[in-house]
């Protein structure tokens, strides 16, 4: 056993409390002033450099040793969910409507306890970024640190990035090269009809129809117009009109959800949907405003570097603990962007299957501290082979 995972294992209970205390104080994002002051006082007193600022609350730990220019970076997600927690767990969020149910608290001491064992007697030959960063959860933190330079701060030759898996073996590592997971954009529709009393709608353009109209053929986009070997989906998630039985409302919003796995089919989702809204709505009499809302992109891991990250996994652990061309997902995951300006791999780690798994925003959910050692495990065997001392 090498020396890094004997360090881990020491410090195995620690590591444990600490998720157990950030679960228990979860922030949303951009909100992460608690937990990014706790990621930067453990890096600090292990001797790594922190820069702070970027991204309202991201956290940077910087770690160089030997003469080596290679850079790798590690990224670790810190924010939680609006979510009122249902796990009865001795530790559970002690905030009324939020909650880690996604499992960034894992994810965030995973990479610390990786960075201890980094720090301490270790020799690598290079520097080491270790990003935590804020606002995953639908407020495109990654895109935000992009866009105020963390790659041109914190230039890296590859960057990495792990989620836990509720389904998945407890554990077993998984790879995907290409597209892995899905874009995700919004739509936020607004259908102009004409008010009027709810008994004669013979005088009135009701908004409320259209809307029902465009709902049902929004379902005929996938199904008649996307190969069935292209994955894609559009969800109407909400619907408002009105406030009285009696009364036709003069608008109508829907919220809608598009998700693709080719980029081809993404760009021709869009102007599908545009087209078929503005027709439905002019076939009433009606009008339609669409914000169609590019969230987050598709994910696509580099070839080489998942290629390379898998070895590394099958090396450490045997080909039985490793699952190679795993499915691709239809969540959506703002490391794309990182991916988008650097080669690297976004892999998963599965928390856990069978009856008791819980599904990832879950009210029930928990990530599961049996797979602390294996992920933070691996981002030091990772950074091992990455940056190879020289013979």
């Amino acid at each position: 056993m090498s020396e890094s995972i004997t360090l881990l294992q020491e410090i195995e209970h620690e590591m444990r409390e600490l998720r157990h205390r950030i679960h228990a104080n979860p922030e949303l994002g951009y909100q992460e002033v608690e937990t990014s002051q706790l990621v930067a006082e453990r890096l600090l007193k292990w001797g790594y450099q922190v820069t702070r600022g970027l991204a309202e609350t991201a956290v940077i730990g910087t770690l160089k040793k030997g003469t080596g220019t290679r850079v790798i970076g590690i990224r670790a997600d810190m924010d939680a969910l609006p979510i009122l927690e249902k796990t009865g767990l001795p530790y559970a969020s002690r905030i009324p409507g939020k909650m880690h149910a996604c499992g960034h608290d894992g994810h965030t001491v995973m990479l610390l306890a990786a960075a201890y064992a980094l720090a301490h007697d270790h020799p690598f030959d290079g520097t080491v970024h270790l990003i935590f960063q804020p606002a995953e959860e639908g407020l495109a933190g990654a895109r935000r640190m992009i866009q105020e330079g963390v790659l041109k701060q914190f230039p890296c030759d590859a960057v990495f990035a792990a989620h836990n898996m509720p389904g998945y073996p407890t554990g077993k590592l998984g790879f995907r090269a290409g597209p892995f997971m899905a874009s995700a954009d919004q739509v936020n529709v607004t259908i102009h009809g004409k008010g009027g009393h709810g008994a004669m709608p013979h005088l009135t353009v009701d908004p409320v129809v259209v809307c029902a109209s465009i709902i049902m053929a929004l379902q005929t986009i996938v199904s008649r117009n996307v190969s069935p070997q292209e994955m894609s989906v559009i969800t109407v998630g909400a619907v408002n009109a009105g406030k009285a039985s009696n009364v036709i409302a003069d608008s109508a919003h829907m919220l809608i959800s598009v998700r693709a796995l080719d980029n081809t089919v993404r760009d021709r989702l869009e102007h599908q949907i545009k087209q078929l809204i503005h027709a439905q709505a002019q076939a009433f009499g009606a009008s339609a405003e669409i914000d169609y809302s590019a969230d987050y992109p598709l994910l696509i891991n580099d070839a080489h570097m998942t290629r390379f990250a898998s070895q590394v996994a099958t090396d450490w652990l045997g080909p039985d603990e490793v699952l190679n061309d795993i499915a691709p997902f239809n969540g959506s995951e703002d490391f794309a962007y990182f991916l988008q300006q650097c080669p690297g791999c976004y892999l998963i780690i599965g928390n856990g299957d069978g009856e008791k798994s819980c599904m990832a925003h879950d009210p029930r959910y928990d990530f599961n501290d049996e797979i602390l050692l294996r992920g933070a495990g691996f981002w030091v065997k990772l950074t091992e082979a990455f940056l190879p001392l020289k013979p």
